[in-house]
């Protein structure tokens, strides 16, 4: 949770033997089993919403990949968002990033599908179409994650005063 100090909060899943005693944890042996059951759950659940949405929008070969493109873009505002009130508005379960962002936001985005499509267009000939797509998804995806950001902290300052920072 953002404390006001201006600097970035601790990662308490991965905090070092020297952080603050308010953020190390003992490490048990089923501490990582836990959270890796977590994140496929999560994982199965982004997946199943990105298959279904290939499906509804299939791409057909030598054409533009919208749908692994929405994924990617919508899936990085997403991740903006989730990320603000995560680490900067609540004090969320320790299970609650693993499950959404690597889980389902994970699952759901599929970067390795965007290398396979851009590949895909450049093998049929497509380099203009295949450049637009590795460019502009790069492009537009950190666009989406800035907005997803600035959003989710305005958003933040209205309905959490003690929270309000000044953005990058």
């Amino acid at each position: 949770m953002y404390d006001g100090t201006g600097e970035l909060p601790i990662d308490p899943d991965n905090a070092t033997p020297d952080a603050p005693a308010a953020v190390r944890r003992p490490v048990t042996r089923n501490r990582r089993w836990d959270v890796a059951l977590v994140i496929a759950a999560g994982g199965a659940l982004g997946g199943a919403a990105r298959y279904g949405l290939n499906q509804l929008w299939p791409t057909h070969p030598g054409a533009f990949p919208w749908a692994t493109f929405t994924e990617n873009v919508l899936g990085c505002l997403l991740i903006g968002a989730l990320m603000v009130y995560l680490l900067e508005v609540i004090a969320p379960h320790r299970y609650a990033r693993p499950f959404l962002a690597i889980g389902i936001l994970g699952g759901f985005t599929t970067f390795s599908a965007y290398a396979a499509d851009t590949a895909g267009l450049l093998r049929e000939s497509q380099a203009p179409i295949a450049l637009m797509y590795f460019f502009g998804t790069l492009s537009v995806a950190l666009l989406a994650t800035w907005t997803g950001l600035t959003l989710a902290r305005s958003a933040a300052a209205v309905t959490h005063p003690r929270t309000r920072r000044s953005t990058p």
